[in-house]
């Protein structure tokens, strides 16, 4: 098992927290596998790590990789859609 630790937008990892968003797509530059945990760093939605960002909630926790969907028409070329759940400590 890995650890992954992304990078992810305001506006997304509010909606990870609140559990509407249970998926990633990311680029498979990485070897994700099932099992993996994902770790994740809340920046501006500009991209940046300041302010009420490097506060959120989202900052830290853990979440596991359950599936990934991989070269499915639907997708960019080298890119998965990783479903995510939160790691319960």
């Amino acid at each position: 098992m890995t650890t992954h630790r992304l990078k992810i937008h305001e506006q997304y990892a509010d909606a990870v927290l609140n559990g509407t968003k249970t998926f990633e797509i990311r680029k498979n530059d990485r070897g994700y596998k099932v099992g993996d945990e994902i770790v994740f760093d809340v920046v501006t939605n500009e991209g940046y790590a300041v302010g009420e960002a490097a506060k959120h909630p989202l900052n830290g926790e853990v979440y596991r990789i359950d599936y990934i969907l991989d070269d499915f028409e639907g997708l960019a070329q080298k890119y998965v859609a990783l479903a995510i759940s939160k790691v319960d400590e």
